[in-house]
């Protein structure tokens, strides 16, 4: 709608998860090099935590990306609090046969699956999103399947990935076996105001534009807005450029930001 009038390719503030469109701020760089070292290092499982729209989800495609091609990686999405039993789901995060299948007839099939994969050299890792959801049933099925060894080699890496609640749960007196498994863990805080502002210029300058659209004070009312989350900061800034672009604004100035900002307070549904 917008994109032609301010010079750019493509939405530059799209709330979908666009490796394309990633940036390292600080705590987003340090969770990344968690994410790698704790890969090349075969930590048993791996905790990255974040608030919601913080950008976790856009951090794993850009490492699905840049993975080695040596290994296997399953994600499973579909968590919620009924999925005790992890096996069908995670067979069918590595397409594998799993319907019809007793539980030992589950496990079985797994085990081969890993030992199979360490045979051809190839390692095996599992990637729960939203890993908030699970129970502490599925999270003990998911200790126990990383008892599965050969030799002195671990055959599954776990990488949980979620919202603060996942954080809280895995403080639980009553978790503290599984906790002793987790070799890295991160959690990944709102972006700084310096960084909002970087932030913003990022991703207009991947969308193609490359002069300011936004003035100084424009960025800082955004990152007061948005308390730093990088989703609520996509969602007023494409906002704001449709106001913008409604009433001819060659640059988004702080008035057009607090426009949008007292509609969406006194007309918006979820306000």
């Amino acid at each position: 709608m917008y994109e032609n009038f301010y010079g750019l390719k493509e939405k530059p503030f799209s709330i979908q998860p666009d490796p394309d469109f990633l940036f390292f701020g600080h705590r987003h760089s340090m969770a990344y090099a968690m994410l790698e070292y704790g890969i090349v290092n075969r930590a048993g499982f791996i905790v990255i935590c974040g608030e919601i729209g913080c950008g976790k989800t856009t951090l794993v495609r850009h490492l699905l990306n840049n993975v080695d091609p040596e290994i296997k990686v399953g994600i499973v999405y579909n968590t919620h609090q009924k999925v005790d039993d992890m096996l069908g789901w995670i067979l069918l995060a590595f397409e594998q046969p799993y319907e019809g299948m007793s539980e030992l007839a589950l496990f079985d099939a797994f085990q081969n699956f890993l030992i199979s994969s360490y045979a051809e050299g190839k390692r095996v890792v599992l990637i729960v999103d939203e890993a908030q959801n699970l129970s502490p049933g599925a999270l003990e099925s998911l200790r126990m399947l990383s008892n599965i060894n050969a030799d002195k080699d671990q055959l599954l890496q776990v990488i949980l990935v979620g919202q603060p609640q996942l954080r809280e749960l895995l403080r639980r007196p009553d978790m503290q076996q599984f906790m002793q498994r987790v070799a890295v863990d991160y959690f990944i805080t709102p972006l700084l105001p310096v960084e909002v502002a970087k932030y913003i210029v990022h991703r207009l300058s991947v969308a193609g534009r490359e002069n300011n659209l936004f003035t100084a004070r424009a960025i800082e009312r955004i990152a007061e807005a948005s308390n730093g989350i990088p989703r609520s900061i996509n969602l007023l800034c494409d906002m704001v450029l449709v106001y913008g672009f409604s009433c001819g604004a060659e640059k988004i100035g702080i008035d057009l930001v607090n426009e949008v900002l007292r509609d969406r307070a006194e007309f918006g549904v979820l306000a």
